[in-house]
């Protein structure tokens, strides 16, 4: 099985895919594109009909998008375990996952992931009203599961917030405190530091993610 993903320093929908996959072990060889380059284009119209990624190879079954190939992971190697199991959870994190792969347009348009980066920004009022709105999701699940995964035990949910609070970090955005306990939570995961780790040692640069001015 290999998953194709851009840089990890700016690849925040390869990162959803990978950290499910990797977080619950699922046995997987990655295939690395560097973003906004003409070898990007080419290697992926050799092998494939689309032509972003993340994609997924699985024999001769291809998924691309982040929340379809979790889904398939979950099904096909999770045993559903990617979703919480109490059936209105798993409502409330589905929920919550299809919210954020449609939505929170203007900070994803105004604060790219650029991990290796500090930067300084000057945010639209759509985009603090998008904060103030990841601001309430962590609050009130943390409430209900303090200083734990969004539904306690990890899940398609939190891959799917996890570029989010790399954003966050990297133009300098505080929660409030309970939020924020979710975000150092997020953090400290070994497996997300590990894609960390990556991000920091590589050194193409992708122009149109190079947002802000260095704080």
């Amino acid at each position: 099985m290999q998953l194709f993903i851009g840089n990890k320093n700016y690849s925040t929908w390869s990162l959803r895919a990978w950290y499910l996959m990797s977080k619950f072990s699922v046995v997987f060889s990655e295939v690395q594109l560097v973003l906004d380059t003409p070898d990007f284009y080419n290697e992926l119209q050799k092998r494939l009909s689309v032509q972003k990624v993340p994609v997924l190879i699985d024999g001769d079954l291809v998924v691309w998008d982040s929340l379809a190939i979790c889904e398939y992971i979950n099904d096909a190697y999770l045993l559903g375990a990617g979703w919480p199991t109490n059936i209105t959870h798993r409502a409330k994190a589905r929920s919550l996952s299809a919210e954020m792969h449609s939505g929170f347009l203007a900070l994803r348009n105004e604060m790219p992931m650029n991990i290796r980066a500090t930067r300084v920004i000057t945010l639209s009022d759509a985009a603090k009203k998008d904060i103030a709105r990841i601001d309430e999701i962590f609050n009130q699940q943390q409430i209900t599961y303090p200083d734990r995964w969004l539904f306690g035990e990890f899940s398609i949910v939190d891959a799917m917030y996890a570029p989010i609070i790399l954003r966050l970090k990297t133009y300098q955005i505080s929660l409030s405190e309970q939020a924020n306990r979710y975000c150092e939570q997020v953090m400290s995961c070994p497996v997300l530091q590990n894609w960390v780790k990556q991000a920091l040692a590589e050194t193409d640069i992708v122009e149109c993610d190079e947002a802000g001015t260095p704080a």
